[in-house]
């Protein structure tokens, strides 16, 4: 509860980064913060709340047996993934426990954060329900060929990038939903441009840096 006569702190803008597993987001959420945002990795996030003792680790092992636990207690991040992308009810499974606690904290994040602006990057930010977390979402895409090669990059087969792609939802459903669109498939340059663009057409024209602390509908 705000003190009487302390002014009502101001909640920041909140662009959700979006888009399929290696279309570029991690290059937008760096350019967005050099242009002064605060940035929160969900998926790093995820990983928090999956370690021992934390919201989701006990459920993880209950659901998909000891096998996924290393020996240190930590979830075997290599193994559960071979799991659940071969099987979407897997997939579906570990999310639902997951993706309740990730947003949890992620709004904790925002609730706390001093920046003006602040970027949540997230692959499922649409299906997992972050979307009412944010003021704006952008997708970020790039040729299918281009998300195998930085897939691959990571130390994944060919054949493990394409599982992964064809893991998840088409792009068309959160191209849908988007306000702003990044073509990330072409030069750093030419991505840093669109940002910059966009930046301008969200943040400056909402004057979202000056909003009063509220939740959003």
């Amino acid at each position: 509860m705000d003190e009487p006569g302390r002014p009502q702190r101001r909640r920041p803008y909140v662009i959700g980064i979006t888009g399929n597993i290696g279309a570029g987001k991690s290059t937008v959420s760096r350019l967005l913060t050099e242009l002064g945002a605060a940035t929160i990795d969900a998926d790093k996030v995820a990983h928090r709340v999956m370690r021992p003792g934390a919201a989701a680790h006990a459920r993880i092992v209950q659901t998909f047996g000891p096998e996924v636990v290393l020996p240190s207690g930590q979830i075997d991040r290599a193994r559960l993934g071979a799991i659940v992308f071969r099987d979407p009810a897997a997939l579906d499974h570990l999310e639902e426990i997951v993706h309740p606690a990730t947003i949890a904290a992620i709004n904790r994040q925002i609730a706390r954060a001093r920046a003006a602006v602040v970027a949540v990057e997230a692959i499922k930010l649409i299906e997992a329900g972050m979307a009412a977390s944010v003021d704006s979402i952008w997708v970020v895409v790039a040729g299918r060929e281009q998300q195998i090669e930085r897939i691959m990059g990571r130390g994944l087969s060919r054949a493990e990038a394409e599982q992964r792609i064809d893991a998840q939802s088409p792009p068309e459903l959160k191209l849908a939903l988007a306000d702003v669109v990044i073509d990330n498939s072409g030069s750093l340059d030419e991505t840093r441009q669109q940002v910059r663009a966009a930046w301008q057409q969200s943040v400056g024209a909402s004057d979202g840096a000056n909003r009063t602390a509220q939740k959003p509908a």
